[in-house]
């Protein structure tokens, strides 16, 4: 699926020939083209509805362009490729001045990033890395490979193997856990896999954690799309080849939630979650409400915060500075390599979530309410 492309159709590259030479340019690329761009529109592109997480982010994005007075073309492609391709081709046959893209498949849309390119259309890779084109000119994200450390050490702390201060209790040893990673067409995936892995390796070496599967491979714990469903097949398949004879899954690494729910399902219809034989200490990621609900009636462990406001806000501030000719701000300019360019990059910080914290980090904040964990 990632070298597979899909063509802008003949009139909407010729109209978006002809925006690029209405514009004089790239969008703000100079005050002249910023005086123009009072009121533009901005194309939002996210992948899926499935995930509340996404929902959120849409509507964020939306509501704080609106706000500065843009118009805006928010699509959600369900999870398909060939559908966000042709909502990014309408997006430039519409006029939009700024791409915001979150991709299904980072790899999937150089097409559309080459049309965009041609007609003056500066591009934001919203949190999932936009691969395989050089026209790619910002991206906004939070610090992959330390969610992966984080999810891998609040898997540690739950298994009794780090206390609360990150340091070993040396009083664990042979216990088993099953790795999970995301999409392999998604780049954010690899980071989050690495990062994880960085961190189990030496506690796998000296015998403190066991692979029960023996899959440790990221090819062998990638899960298509971030499929829930998927997930709870693997670990249903899991659990009948690996544990079927007295032995327990201690731990899993789950990367998100909605994969954690699928596990969590799986584990649960085999046994799992009595007093007899608790459930795993099981990781996420997201923060999804029904993954913290989870987490506060003692079943998923913990999961990773990345509050998507700020990914919002700064996509929007982005935006806003090159339609008004600013340069955006940025605080990396080498950890992601799209294949062809580094792409400038703004990178805000995970937090973990467990039992112990939610009501502080999530609640005191805002970014839920107590009723909507009820």
């Amino acid at each position: 699926m990632k070298t597979k492309k899909f063509f802008v159709g003949a009139a909407a590259i010729g109209l978006a020939f002809s925006l690029a030479a209405c514009s004089g340019g790239r969008a703000g690329g100079s005050s002249d083209d910023a005086g123009s761009n009072k009121g533009a529109l901005v194309g939002v592109a996210m992948p899926t509805k499935v995930s509340e997480r996404w929902i959120k982010d849409g509507n964020a994005v939306k509501s704080d362009l609106e706000k500065k007075g843009y118009k805006v073309d928010l699509e959600y492609a369900d999870n398909k490729i060939p559908t966000q391709a042709q909502q990014v081709s309408n997006m430039i046959t519409k006029g939009a001045k700024v791409l915001i893209v979150a991709s299904i498949d980072g790899g999937s849309l150089s097409d559309q990033l080459d049309a965009a390119a041609k007609a003056g259309i500066k591009v934001i890779s919203y949190d999932r890395l936009l691969t395989g084109s050089k026209n790619v000119d910002y991206y906004v994200s939070f610090d992959n490979y330390k969610v992966g450390v984080d999810q891998a050490t609040s898997l540690l702390t739950g298994l009794g193997v780090l206390d609360a201060d990150g340091k070993k209790t040396g009083s664990k040893k042979g216990l088993n856990i099953e790795l999970f990673a995301g999409s392999p067409d998604d780049n954010n995936a690899t980071f989050f896999f690495n990062g994880a892995m960085a961190t189990l390796k030496p506690y796998i070496a000296d015998g403190t954690l066991v692979v029960g599967s023996g899959q440790t491979g990221f090819t062998q714990a990638a899960t298509l799309q971030w499929d829930p469903a998927t997930a709870k097949a693997r670990m249903q398949n899991l659990i009948a080849k690996s544990y079927s004879a007295g032995k327990n899954v201690d731990g899993v690494l789950s990367p998100y939630d909605g994969m954690s729910i699928g596990i969590i399902s799986a584990l649960q219809g085999a046994g799992y979650g009595t007093s007899s034989k608790p459930l795993p200490t099981i990781t996420g990621q997201d923060a999804e409400a029904a993954s913290v609900k989870s987490i506060i009636a003692g079943e998923q462990y913990s999961t990773i915060y990345k509050d998507t406001r700020q990914l919002a806000t700064e996509s929007v501030t982005m935006a806003d500075d090159l339609l008004n000719g600013k340069k955006p701000e940025v605080n990396d300019t080498k950890s992601y390599n799209n294949k062809v360019k580094v792409v400038p990059t703004y990178l805000f910080q995970p937090t973990v979530v467990t039992k112990d914290n939610y009501k502080k980090v999530l609640i005191d904040s805002g970014y839920y309410t107590a009723a909507d964990l009820k």
